[in-house]
């Protein structure tokens, strides 16, 4: 796939990260998994199976096993769950935002666009409309937010703010789009082990417990006219071209449903799903330990 010369230009100008303070080791898990489950059942065996032969030594947490939902008698509602990411989880973006517009040299009344994603929050008005008074946004700034989309969110958002930044420019307009992603899922683990153990030996286990953390990420993407008005802004990487495609018969190998509780000089990268994961597919794909250096 080829640069499209005519195409607007459009470029990445700032990058922010946010993790929080606690790091969770695979023995947490396994403590806690004691502590309140039955160990026995086949769908938890499994699942600490799983936690022994990922590869990750830790994991970045918004509170420690020891405390909070983890330690409760029953798994924290939907509710519980978003009345705290509405304040721990919006603390992390705010803070991943204001690193991005740092980077970006680029002012909170100067964006005019916010594109954010997430899908371990529900609710109306979204976490994006709080991150955005934290950060003084201007009142009629743009704003989109994007639920469910799991791992392809960050991609999904730069998907996104290039569209829209490309209609920006159409119009000669122009677009500075502060984009960003918060996930806490680790609040969510005595839901995950409450399934596990009701989960038949012949079930796939539930993998969140034992992979995903917490944190959150931003970035600001210009189009050309917004380059053109401030000399501060220098472009880090632009943006040459995106695209979407569904991969058929795989929509329930990472579900979640809420209840209750080409280029010719490419730079590429095997998802970091798990250390299993990369290892089975070096394995199908003969790759070397060189070409898996970016995952690992």
């Amino acid at each position: 796939m080829e640069s499209n010369s005519l195409a607007p230009a459009l470029y990445i100008t700032g990058l922010g990260s946010q993790y929080p303070p606690y790091l969770l080791r695979p023995e947490d898990l396994e403590k806690l998994t004691a502590r309140f489950h039955d160990v026995s059942r086949p769908g938890i065996k499994k699942l600490l199976r799983l936690n022994r032969s990922t590869g990750i030594e830790t994991r970045s947490a918004i509170r420690p096993y020891g405390v909070g939902f983890a330690t409760q008698t029953d798994a924290p509602s939907i509710s519980e769950i978003d009345q705290f990411f509405r304040e721990a989880g919006v603390n992390l973006a705010v803070e991943a935002c204001r690193k991005a517009l740092e980077e970006a040299h680029v002012t909170p009344e100067q964006i005019t666009h916010t594109i954010a994603v997430t899908c371990t929050n529900q609710g109306n008005p979204g976490y994006d409309f709080i991150v955005a008074r934290k950060l003084n946004l201007p009142s009629n700034v743009d704003r989109m937010l994007l639920h469910g989309v799991g791992c392809a969110g960050g991609l999904s958002i730069l998907r996104a703010a290039a569209q829209i930044a490309g209609g920006a420019s159409l119009r000669r307009k122009p677009a500075r789009i502060l984009a960003f992603a918060c996930e806490l899922c680790t609040p969510n683990v005595r839901r995950y082990l409450s399934l596990a153990e009701v989960t038949p030996d012949s079930d796939p286990a539930n993998i969140a417990a034992v992979l995903f953390s917490d944190a959150a990420a931003a970035f600001v993407l210009c189009n050309e006219y917004a380059i053109a008005q401030d000399d501060q802004v220098t472009p880090q990487y632009r943006l040459l071209e995106w695209g979407h495609d569904l991969i058929p018969d795989t929509a329930e190998h990472m579900s979640f449903y809420a209840d209750v509780n080409g280029i010719r000089d490419f730079d590429w990268a095997l998802h970091p799903g798990g250390k299993s994961i990369i290892d089975g597919v070096a394995q199908i794909l003969q790759l070397s330990e060189d070409q898996l250096q970016d995952p690992y």
